[in-house]
């Protein structure tokens, strides 16, 4: 069995650092790195970069919406027009410092509120599966399992990867539980790490209210901003290999 293990990077921005990139960068397969919007800025884009492709690990771009205040984490109203312009944009940004890395752009996805309204709105997953495919078809689109974003990027032709999350917990109808919700974020690393091999050896997750659901995972996320990030990282890793499991970028 093999898995990609990825995580959201880079989300410094001027003064302000977030995150334990460097230890991190180390343990995972694939990093996705904010664009300016919702966070970072042109310098950690261009350090963070760097570091990926000295720990050859795929780099993805996670584009967000202009909400540097909010995380990138507040909903907005967008035309499908603007959003494929806000996606173009950032992939563009980031492409040109993978590039002059000599580096390649291996995927994309969304992030925060970007990432949740896609995953139902027809028209948002849409938008943001042509501004991939008009810009570069070969880019793998990142989206959470059995959304319409992951079957917008199918219908344009996009190769696309499920993702599922060690930290987050899961709604019946397979969406993650909203942040204001009291038991959206795992804090507990071995509810993290139980939750992930269920996912990928059974193809399931539990609920928060205890159902057991269908879920396809070629991809983990552990957020990057979570304080129990490391530790997470570190032992999904130990767990993936006592379990045979290969960790490796995606394909």
């Amino acid at each position: 069995m093999r898995i990609d293990l990825n995580s959201d990077l880079g989300e410094s921005f001027g003064s302000y650092k977030i995150g334990m990139d460097d230890a991190i960068i180390r343990l995972v397969s694939s990093v996705n790195i904010a664009c300016g919007w919702h966070a970072g800025d042109a310098n950690v884009m261009a350090d963070t970069v760097k570091k990926a492709i000295e720990s050859n690990v795929g780099i993805g771009c996670h584009p967000g919406f202009p909400d540097l205040m909010g995380f990138g984490r507040r909903v907005m109203a967008v035309s499908p027009k603007e959003l494929k312009n806000y996606v173009k944009y950032q992939i563009g940004a980031l492409n040109a410092f993978v590039t002059s890395e000599g580096g390649r752009l291996q995927h994309v996805k969304p992030h925060g509120a970007m990432y949740n309204m896609a995953a139902k709105d027809k028209a948002m997953a849409d938008a943001i599966a042509e501004a991939i495919y008009e810009v570069d078809p070969s880019l793998i689109l990142m989206g959470l399992s059995g959304s319409q974003l992951l079957e917008s990027g199918k219908a344009m032709g996009l190769k696309t990867a499920s993702e599922v999350f060690a930290d987050r917990a899961y709604q019946r109808d397979g969406s993650l539980v909203p942040r204001s919700q009291e038991g959206a974020v795992i804090h507990d690393k071995e509810q993290a790490v139980s939750q992930v091999v269920q996912m990928i050896k059974d193809g399931t997750v539990t609920a928060i209210t205890g159902e057991t659901i269908a879920i396809e995972a070629e991809s983990i996320c552990v957020h990057g901003d979570n304080e129990k990030a490391l530790e997470f990282v570190e032992l999904i890793h130990r767990r993936l290999e006592a379990e045979k499991i290969e960790i490796g970028a995606l394909k």
